[in-house]
């Protein structure tokens, strides 16, 4: 149903351009009348952003059914549970969310959350994971 909109506001919008481009020759023939030249711009810029809604409008359409089709988004293993794209620093013991150092910024609550250091992935020091052979 939408696209079928937009598809009539992109046909509307071109027949406003249309018409504001045929306010050309009736401004040519009469010397330049001010007022012709303001309704063929206006018609003219009316036409551009009614075929540009309907760009938008089928551009709308098209991302909700990529996200329909793509499923729920799945959150970074590992990251920072509120913005989802850095590593965390610290974990909220009241109310259990991993934070990276930006979004503790705005978390920040010394009266109530308690903070503790998010431990690292990975081994200490350095150490090899793999097994010495003896």
């Amino acid at each position: 149903m939408l696209t079928k909109i937009s598809h009539w506001m992109m046909i509307a919008g071109a027949t406003l351009m249309v018409g504001g481009l045929l306010c050309v020759p009736a401004m040519i023939e009469r010397h330049l009348d001010i007022e012709l030249v303001a309704v063929g711009s206006g018609l003219f810029a009316l036409g551009a952003l009614a075929i540009a809604s309907g760009f938008y409008l089928k551009a709308q359409v098209a991302q909700a059914e990529v996200e329909t089709l793509a499923g729920p988004k799945r959150r970074m293993s590992g990251g920072c549970e509120l913005c989802a794209t850095e590593s965390p620093v610290v974990r909220c013991k009241m109310h259990q969310l991993d934070l990276c150092g930006h979004c503790l910024t705005k978390h920040y609550d010394f009266r109530s959350c308690a903070y503790v250091p998010v431990p690292r992935s990975g081994n200490p020091a350095g150490r090899s994971v793999k097994a010495h052979s003896a």
